[in-house]
C-alpha cells in the first residue's frame, strides 16, 4: 500500500483532483460573488422603484395612508415600511432605531420586538417627514448554503471517482511494474533467461520498456553464453593435454634419479595439478551455470549435510591446529542438488581453512528464520575488506594477500554459482574479526 500511494498514476490522479477542486472552488466562488452582487443590485432597484412610487403621492397625508395600507399586507420579515410625519407620528410596520451598536428595526406591533436579520434600506425626506423602505437580505444570505451544497454535491463525487480511478490505474500499473521489476531482479540474480511477459492491456510506455528490457536480456544472454562457451571449450580442450603432461611427468619422475632434476619434476607436477584443478573447476562452474541440474532438485537436509561435511574436514583442520565446529538447527530442508550443495559447503570450508592461521576457529551454522534457511560460515581470520565483497565472486579473482596461498580464484565463484542456481542469496559480512559468509535459501 505504501508503494501504491507513492505510485505515479495515483499521484497524477491526486494532482488532477487538486486541480479540479481548485478550479471548481474558484468557479463557484466567482458564481457566488456574481449572484450575490446581482441579488443585492436587484433589491436596491426594487427599493428605488418603491421610493419612486411613494414620491408620486401629493402630500404627507397621502404618503401616510399609502404606507399604512401597504404595511398591513406586508410581512415585516420581508419588507419594512416606515414613515415618520413632520409631527413625529409613525406609520408602517416598523421603525428604525439607532444606538451605539448601529441601526435596528423595531416592529410596531404589540411588544415592539426587534426584527431579526439584515436589511438593505433606502431613506429619504418626503414632505417634511422621513420615509424608510427596507428589504430583507434573507435571499442573499440563503445563497451561501445553496452554493455550499452545490460544492459538495459536485465536488465530492468527482473526488471519489477520480481517486477510485487513480487507485485502480495505480494497482494495474503496479502489477505491470512489478512484472518488470521481477524480471530485472532475476536478471540481476544471474537468471539471464528471465523475460518481461507483457499483455494486451499494458500501456504503450510500459510495453516499450518491457520490450527494451527483453532486448537487453537477450543480448546479454547471447554474450554471456558465448563467453561461457569459449571458456568451457578452452577448459575442455586443454584438459586432456594437461592430463597427458601429468602422466608423462609421473613417468619421468620414476626415471629421474633423486636430485635437483627430480625436485624440478615434482614441482612441475604440482603446477600441472593446479592447472588441471583450475580446468576442472571451470568445467564444473559451466555445468552449474547451465541450469540443467535443476531437474535433479529434491529436498535436502542442509543441517545434516553441514554436519557431515564438517566431520569430513575435521582431520584436515586438526592438522592445521584449527577448530572446526557446527551449530544450529537440527533440520533445515531446502530444495536443491545434494552434490552441488556439498561442493558449495566444501568450498566455503576450504576457503576458511586456507585463509586463516593456525589456531583459528571456524564455525558452521544452519538456522531457520521464517520462510528461509540460513547457512553461515564464520572464521576469526583476517577477513575480506568490505570494498572487495562484490569482486571476490568473480572468476579467477584473488585478493592481494591471497596470492601467495594455494588456490585458483574459483572457489567463491562456484559458491556463488551454486547459490544462484538454487535461488539463494550469497552475502559477506564482518565477523569482527574475520569473515562471515551467509547463504540464504528459501525453505523447502
Amino acid at each position: 500500500m505504501k508503494r501504491l500511494w507513492r505510485s505515479m498514476p495515483l499521484r497524477l490522479a491526486l494532482l488532477l483532483v487538486v486541480l479540479f477542486a481548485t478550479v471548481s472552488l474558484l468557479s463557484l466562488a466567482a458564481s457566488y460573488a456574481y449572484s450575490r452582487s446581482a441579488f443585492e443590485q436587484s433589491i436596491r432597484d426594487d427599493l428605488a422603484q418603491d421610493m419612486a412610487g411613494f414620491r408620486a403621492a401629493p402630500s404627507a397625508r397621502a404618503v401616510s395612508i399609502l404606507v399604512q395600507a401597504e404595511s398591513n399586507e406586508t410581512d415585516p420579515g420581508r419588507l419594512v415600511l416606515s414613515y415618520v410625519t413632520p409631527s413625529g407620528q409613525i406609520y408602517g410596520n416598523g421603525a428604525v432605531a439607532r444606538d451605539d451598536e448601529g441601526f435596528h428595526i423595531i416592529s410596531l406591533e404589540a411588544g415592539r420586538a426587534e426584527l431579526e436579520g439584515q436589511y438593505l434600506a433606502l431613506s429619504e425626506r418626503l414632505y417634511g417627514g422621513r420615509l424608510t423602505i427596507a428589504r430583507s437580505r434573507a435571499e442573499i444570505e440563503a445563497l451561501r448554503p445553496v452554493f455550499l451544497n452545490i460544492l459538495w454535491i459536485s465536488l465530492l463525487p468527482t473526488v471519489l471517482i477520480a481517486l477510485s480511478g487513480g487507485f485502480i490505474l495505480a494497482r494495474r500499473s503496479q502489477r505491470h511494474v512489478e512484472v518488470i521489476r521481477r524480471a530485472l531482479e532475476h536478471l540481476t540474480g544471474g537468471d539471464l533467461s528471465a523475460r518481461v511477459q507483457s499483455g494486451p492491456r499494458w500501456s504503450d510506455d510500459l510495453a516499450r520498456i518491457g520490450s527494451a528490457v527483453n532486448g537487453m536480456a537477450q543480448a546479454q544472454e547471447r554474450s554471456v553464453a558465448a563467453l561461457r562457451q569459449v571458456s568451457s571449450d578452452i577448459a575442455h580442450d586443454l584438459k586432456t593435454p594437461v592430463q597427458r603432461v601429468s602422466v608423462r611427468l609421473e613417468a619421468l619422475a620414476e626415471m629421474v634419479e633423486p636430485g635437483e632434476a627430480a625436485d624440478l619434476v615434482v614441482q612441475t607436477r604440482a603446477e600441472v595439478s593446479g592447472i588441471s584443478a583450475t580446468f576442472a573447476s571451470l568445467l564444473q562452474l559451466a555445468q552449474v551455470e547451465n541450469g540443467a541440474l535443476k531437474a535433479q532438485f529434491a529436498p535436502v537436509d542442509l543441517a545434516l549435510l553441514c554436519r557431515t561435511m564438517v566431520e569430513v574436514y575435521e582431520p584436515s583442520a586438526a592438522e592445521k591446529e584449527q577448530r572446526l565446529s557446527v551449530s544450529g538447527a537440527e533440520a533445515g530442508l531446502v530444495s536443491g542438488q545434494k552434490t552441488l550443495l556439498s561442493q558449495m559447503i566444501a568450498n566455503l570450508l576450504e576457503n576458511a581453512m586456507r585463509h586463516t592461521p593456525p589456531g583459528a576457529a571456524i564455525d558452521v551454522s544452519v538456522v531457520q528464520e521464517g520462510a528461509y534457511v540460513i547457512l553461515e560460515v564464520r572464521d576469526d581470520g583476517p577477513g575480506i575488506p568490505p570494498a572487495e565483497y562484490d569482486r571476490v565472486t568473480q572468476r579467477l579473482y584473488r585478493l592481494e594477500q591471497s596470492r601467495h596461498t594455494p588456490g585458483n580464484g574459483l572457489g567463491l565463484s562456484l559458491v556463488d554459482g551454486v547459490a544462484r542456481l538454487h535461488g539463494a542469496v550469497l552475502s559477506f559480512g564482518d565477523a569482527e574479526p574475520g569473515l562471515c559468509v551467509r547463504v540464504r535459501f528459501a525453505a523447502a
